[in-house]
């Protein structure tokens, strides 16, 4: 399977329409347009196949971050398959077998196994008793891809140690992209396209400097080039 890699654009709303509508508007300048749980919960499938229309050439990044049983992700997996989603999220924290068993259940789809949220912050991992990222998420990263795991989602922070630990034939995910210039809003451990590129990340996901933009599509193409700029 070949490294996926480009813009990711987030559609965080639970609107069908809204979702439909920055689609559209940022079709031609995303390779996966991601659409998360919430989203999820409140539309079902028809509603993730509703946005798809508006952007048919662009891969979907179905972000649910699955984690339960193997059995039980094995399950979620299947429910999405007919949805064919070019990325189905999971957390590594859920071990090897829950890896392998979505892994198993969707073998053309990239699973990406989620390590730490970049909400949290090195006093939120302390308080959980948890190391702090460095050394958690090689961690994490390296028992997924052994399980099946074709992709790693992490903050720039992580990402060169991931990509001198994984070699070049798992795809990195990151999230907690803001062009310089643009609000942090919750993320707690950012990065600007340049920055993620130059430490190795194949995919970067934005999602508010480009759908809270007055103008998206002007917003997707500047970060699809700057992007492009950086490779």
């Amino acid at each position: 399977m070949t490294p996926i890699s480009g813009l990711a654009v987030a559609l965080d709303t639970v609107s069908v329409d809204e979702a439909s509508d920055w689609a559209t508007a940022v079709a031609p300048h995303a390779e996966l347009i991601k659409l998360g749980l919430e989203f999820y919960l409140r539309n079902g499938a028809s509603g993730v196949a509703a946005v798809r229309e508006s952007a048919p050439d662009c891969g979907l990044f179905l972000d649910l971050k699955l984690h339960d049983i193997p059995a039980t992700v094995a399950g979620g997996a299947r429910a999405v398959a007919a949805l064919e989603p070019a990325v189905l999220t999971v957390h590594a924290a859920g071990g090897a077998d829950m890896v392998a068993a979505a892994s198993a259940e969707l073998p053309k789809t990239t699973i990406a196994a989620v390590t730490v949220l970049t909400s949290l912050s090195a006093e939120d991992l302390a308080e959980l008793g948890l190391p702090e990222s460095e050394k958690l998420v090689p961690l994490w990263a390296a028992t997924a891809v052994a399980a099946g795991a074709k992709a790693i989602v992490s903050s720039a922070q992580e990402v060169g140690a991931l990509r001198s630990a994984l070699g070049s034939e798992v795809s990195l995910i990151t999230p907690g992209i803001r062009p310089a210039g643009t609000s942090s809003n919750d993320q707690s451990r950012v990065a600007t396209p340049q920055r993620a590129i130059d430490a190795g990340a194949n995919v970067l996901v934005v999602g508010r400097p480009i759908t809270q933009s007055p103008d998206p599509e002007q917003a997707a193409a500047a970060v699809a080039a700057e992007i492009k700029g950086a490779l």
